[in-house]
C-alpha cells in the first residue's frame, strides 16, 4: 500500500482538529450541567455527607474555565491546518490527485472554514 500523499495526510489533520472542537465542546457542555446541578443542589441546602459542596463547586469551575481556554489555541491550530490545506489542494490538483482525495479534501476544507 502506497504512503499517504501530503493531500490526504493534511486532509485528515484538519478532519481530527475539527474532532477534537466538537468533543471540547460536549466535554464543556457536560461540564457545565454538572455545575448547575451541583450548584442547584448547595441552594437547596442538600448537603452530600463529606461537607464539601464548595470545594467541589470550585473544582467544577476551575474545569469549565480551562476547558474554555483550550478554545483559542484550538482555533488557530484549525485555522492553520486550513491554510495548509487550501495550500496542498491547489498544488495536488494541479499535480492531478485522485479526484475522490480532493473531493473529500474540499468537504473538510468547507468544515473547517466554518469552524476557524
Amino acid at each position: 500500500m502506497p504512503a499517504p500523499s501530503p493531500l490526504a495526510i493534511t486532509t485528515s489533520s484538519v478532519q481530527r482538529l475539527l474532532k477534537e472542537e466538537a468533543s471540547y465542546h460536549k466535554e464543556l457542555a457536560d461540564q457545565e450541567k454538572t455545575l448547575k446541578n451541583l450548584e442547584e443542589k448547595l441552594k437547596a441546602g442538600s448537603a452530600d455527607e463529606d461537607g464539601n459542596e464548595a470545594f467541589m463547586l470550585k473544582q467544577h469551575q476551575t474545569a469549565i474555565e480551562q476547558t474554555k481556554g483550550v478554545f483559542g489555541p484550538l482555533k488557530q491550530r484549525i485555522a492553520d491546518a486550513v491554510d495548509k490545506l487550501e495550500d496542498q489542494l491547489a498544488a495536488a490538483e494541479q499535480a492531478g490527485a485522485p479526484e475522490a482525495e480532493i473531493t473529500q479534501a474540499k468537504a473538510i476544507l468547507t468544515q473547517g472554514k466554518a469552524a476557524a
